[in-house]
């Protein structure tokens, strides 16, 4: 499966919104498993969206017959925009599916991992990591995906704030110790999605 995370700077909101309802056609497109997205929780004028396909020929197709289309209806409604594109390696916790009904809060993480420590990161991602995530009340789902570079994309989907702020003051420091993620990280940066039911596609 590919992920692909948009994230833009929004300066027309109503018009970005509106152009945002034009995704409905997606379902239609060969390979599209499901999208979603909202604003970003630390920056109100930031979007963040989050795709799915199920090859990256399917996206490729895509991107050559109907993408230009469907966006022209967000032309000139945000700036900045920063596009990346994942593979996915694995399930956080299990039976990852790309549906936002259920939850209210994306939390995305992108490390840059020192590539002699690429192997210790995805095991300590795998040993570490995961089971602390899948045990915390509230978290649904999440995937665990790479991309060119020694780049990592860590998204997990919560059913409230609240639930993934608990589930960070009791464990982040401890988990971080033990998995020695201080030696594997380059550089880590990331944002907390409140999901915006109209973008589900």
């Amino acid at each position: 499966m590919l992920v692909k995370w948009i994230r833009c700077t929004v300066v027309d909101r109503r018009g970005f919104e509106r152009g945002q309802r034009k995704w409905a056609g997606l379902p239609g497109e060969p390979g599209f498993r499901g999208q979603g997205g909202g604003w970003s929780r630390e920056r109100p004028s930031v979007a963040n969206i989050f795709a799915f396909w199920e090859s990256r020929a399917f996206y490729d197709s895509f991107m050559a017959r109907s993408h230009d289309r469907l966006a022209a209806a967000q032309a000139g409604t945000f700036k900045d925009a920063q596009v990346r594109l994942f593979d996915y390696r694995f399930d956080v916790k299990t039976g990852f599916e790309p549906r936002f009904t259920d939850a209210d809060l994306v939390r995305v993480a992108l490390c840059r991992v020192h590539e002699a420590r690429v192997e210790h990161f995805t095991l300590m991602q795998e040993k570490v990591w995961n089971p602390a995530m899948a045990g915390s009340p509230g978290m649904i789902r999440g995937l665990f995906a790479e991309a060119p570079g020694h780049e990592f994309l860590v998204l997990s989907m919560w059913r409230s704030a609240a639930e993934h702020g608990k589930y960070r003051t009791e464990r982040i420091e401890r988990l971080a110790l033990r998995a020695q993620t201080e030696a594997d990280v380059a550089s880590l940066s990331g944002d907390m999605v409140e999901l915006e039911p109209s973008w589900i596609v």
